[in-house]
Parts: structure tokens; C-alpha cells; sequence
């Protein structure tokens, strides 16, 4: 007898997607229907938010929850979108803001920038300064803006907004605007926004979904087109990168580059290099270039809400 093919395993990026689908699918049969729905939803994610509380409470007795257990929980993608909507994760909302600006200082300082947390409000606002000049790079003092809201949001998505301030607001004695943040599974499922088809992401630069990134495997690089921006891709492990189609050394696209770790380089090392000068690129360090100085990458920032990818480019070359 034939071994039959196990069914394939659900990916778990658009589950959200689907549960929603699948809400909208039981409106059909009137407003009751999907109110029944709707709480069918609550009540499996309650039951089990509490074994995962459960769960957590046992490690702990036993006395293995500790530093290392803990950073592993909170690195692993799935795991820590599934303790932030139970309120279960092991770190607080300061200490994720923090972690989450030390993964895109990497891009402001490719572009002469950084970011300050200045206070987490009991109110839920988190206040940061954006610093430095990008004068000159490709990207908007707009989209750098997104890129750290995006950040911020993803790691703390219980916050209630987020002002952002500027040298020049500082200057002009303004405050900086203040964003909105809505709860967690209505920012996961909006309808509108950066998060659609194509949405404006303000004055000079627009946010894509790029379908290809949420399937790139770990150590994979991709090439595709992004409105009229070519551009490059790579995954390594959880983590996804993204630059300007274009090696800063030849000036030619990354065709059969590939992704590779350091002679002697820690783990998580990861190097792209160009197949036509042999250049070597940092992608964890922004695209920086390891055999000449002063060159780097055009990197382009990335969100995601769990289900997709978006990839925030220049309006000038976006559809």
C-alpha cells in the first residue's frame, strides 16, 4: 500500500488572514452567524493563552526559565507574536522598544542617523528623537521615520502611539507628530494602510507588499522589481534584508550573488557577495562593504505584520 503525503503544514504568516476570511465567509449567514464566529476565535485563543501561561508558570518552577530560555523566546519570530497577544512576553515594553531600535540602527547610520528613545509615557506613548542628517541618501527623512515607527510597533504593538521628533522640530521648538497605533489584531488585519497592495507611506516614499519575501528561505537571495525599483533580497535565519538592486562597487545588479558566512565570522555572520567585481557587502551592518571603505548598499526598510512583507521605496519609483 502507497504512504499517502502528509498534509501540508499551514504557514502560519497568513494565518491571521485566513481567520479573517473565514469571519467575513460566516457574515453570510447573518449577524449572528459571525458574532458566533467571532467568539468561537476569543475562546480558543483564550484557552490556549492560558496552557502557554500555564505552560511558562511549570519552566519556571522548575527553575528553566532563565536568561538564555528567555532571549530564545523572545528572538523566535512566531513565538513572540504569540506571548505579545496573551501578554505573556518575557520582556517589557521598554525593553522591546529598546531592542527594536538597535535592529534599525543599522540602516540610520548607513544613512548618518540614529535614533533615542526618550521616555515610554504610563499613558502608552513612546517618545523618540530621530538624529542625525540624511542628506544626500535615497530615502526621505519620511521613510527612515517609518522605518523606526514600523519597528517599534512590531515589538510593542500594545503601545498607544508614537511621537517622533526631529533636530529640526527641536530647533523650530515643535512637537513631533504624534501616530496613532491601533490594537494589536486591527494593526495585523488592517484593510487600509502601509500594509495594503500599495500604500503612501508619506512625502517621498510608499510602502510595497513584495509577496516573494514572506516564502525567501534562510540563506536565500532574491532579485525582483518593486514598482520600477530593482531590487535585492536575503533572509538570514528569521531576519530579512533588502537593498537597491546595484553593487555600490561595479554599479552592476546582484545576478547570481550569492550569501555566505565570513572565513572565521561568528554565527548569524552573513556576507553577500557580487558575482560580477567580487565584492563583499555586510547585510547585517547595512550593506557596508568589507574591501573598500566608504562604500555600502542602498538598504530599504521592511515591515512586517505577520502575514506579508512590505518594502518602503522612493515615490519616484513606485507604481
Amino acid at each position: 500500500m502507497a504512504q499517502q503525503d502528509s498534509p501540508a503544514v499551514p504557514d502560519w504568516r497568513t494565518a491571521g488572514e485566513r481567520i479573517d476570511t473565514l469571519i467575513a465567509a460566516s457574515g453570510s449567514g447573518g449577524a449572528v452567524a459571525r458574532e458566533r464566529s467571532e467568539e468561537l476565535v476569543r475562546v480558543v485563543a483564550d484557552f490556549y493563552g492560558a496552557g502557554l501561561e500555564r505552560l511558562l508558570d511549570l519552566v519556571h518552577e522548575q527553575g528553566r526559565l532563565d536568561d538564555d530560555v528567555l532571549a530564545a523566546l523572545a528572538d523566535d519570530e512566531l513565538v513572540s507574536g504569540v506571548l505579545l497577544v496573551h501578554g505573556l512576553h518575557p520582556y517589557g515594553v521598554e525593553t522591546r522598544v529598546e531592542r527594536a531600535l538597535e535592529s534599525v540602527r543599522p540602516y540610520l547610520g548607513s544613512h548618518g542617523g540614529d535614533v533615542e528613545l526618550l521616555a515610554v509615557t504610563a499613558e502608552g506613548t513612546v517618545r523618540l528623537r530621530l538624529l542625525g542628517s540624511c542628506d544626500g541618501c535615497p530615502s526621505s527623512s519620511v521613510t527612515l521615520k517609518l522605518a523606526v515607527q514600523g519597528a517599534v510597533e512590531a515589538a510593542a504593538p500594545e503601545i498607544t502611539s508614537i511621537e517622533v521628533e526631529t533636530a529640526a522640530d527641536e530647533d523650530a521648538g515643535a512637537t513631533g507628530p504624534l501616530v496613532p497605533v491601533d490594537s494589536l489584531f486591527a494593526r495585523l488585519h488592517v484593510e487600509s494602510g502601509p500594509h495594503t497592495e500599495s500604500g503612501t507611506a508619506g512625502d517621498g516614499a510608499s510602502w510595497e507588499v513584495v509577496p516573494e519575501l514572506s516564502g525567501l528561505e534562510s540563506g536565500a537571495v532574491a532579485r525582483f522589481d518593486v514598482g520600477r525599483l530593482p531590487v535585492v533580497a536575503c533572509r538570514v535565519g528569521t531576519d530579512l534584508f533588502a537593498f537597491e538592486d546595484r553593487c555600490a562597487r561595479c554599479e552592476r545588479p546582484f545576478e547570481g550573488a550569492t550569501l555566505a558566512r565570513r572565513l572565521g565570522g561568528p554565527s548569524g555572520d552573513a556576507i553577500l557577495r557580487c558575482a560580477g567585481c567580487r565584492a563583499h557587502y555586510d547585510v547585517r551592518r547595512a550593506g557596508i562593504c568589507l574591501d573598500v571603505d566608504g562604500v555600502h548598499l542602498a538598504p530599504l526598510p521592511l515591515l512586517s505584520d505577520g502575514a506579508a512583507v512590505s518594502v518602503s521605496v522612493p515615490s519616484a519609483v513606485a507604481p
